[in-house]
């Protein structure tokens, strides 16, 4: 236990307030978006799908990039799918693969629920922080998220998110949608 590196005060008080924070923040976020007929989760996968070619991604990418597992989503995508705003089909080039599509009904449910979202998401964090915060903000969770998407991937990332050891035979490509890419007003879910 000698060589633990405690947290000084100061980062003690910076991760508690995380802890903190971000639960309220998210429990806040699924109660707004619940009281308008979707959970946290469900918000997340029609977004994913909205921003996707034809609104259409294979189960695993989807699972990949709202981080559930794969079960979790399949669970999820069976009641979305029950309520009509998510369609699955056999992937035509893998007969393995399963494709989520978006249906119509799901994206007017995505139309209609996300500029209250967008207000919540807004109230509850972006109006509260000056712009340098919020870019700080996004640069500290985008390296952990580099941290952990290529740690499940057997990389190795330094504390900016710079991926420092690749495995032979791996592409560069983490597999993780480029957080800066460009995502429609009405379905962003960062406003």
């Amino acid at each position: 236990m000698g060589s633990t590196k405690w947290l000084s005060a100061e980062q003690q008080r910076a991760w508690r307030a995380y802890l903190l924070g971000s639960a309220q923040l998210m429990e806040r976020i699924d109660r707004d978006l619940r009281a308008l007929g979707l959970s946290m989760p469900e918000y997340e996968i029609l977004v994913r799908l909205s921003e996707s070619p034809g609104r259409t991604l294979r189960m695993a990418e989807l699972a990949q990039s709202v981080h559930h597992s794969r079960s979790r989503l399949t669970h999820t995508v069976a009641r979305m799918e029950a309520a009509g705003m998510v369609e699955r089909e056999a992937c035509p080039s893998d007969r393995r693969g399963v494709l989520a599509r978006l249906t119509d009904k799901g994206y007017a449910q995505l139309v209609e629920t996300a500029p209250s979202h967008v207000a919540g998401v807004r109230d509850g964090l972006i109006d509260l922080v000056s712009e340098e915060d919020l870019a700080a903000l996004g640069r500290v969770f985008a390296a952990v998220s580099a941290r952990n998407t290529a740690a499940l991937a057997g990389r190795q990332v330094d504390r900016v998110g710079e991926v420092v050891t690749v495995c032979p035979g791996e592409e560069d490509d983490n597999g993780v949608a480029d957080a800066n890419a460009s995502a429609t007003p009405e379905t962003s879910t960062t406003g």
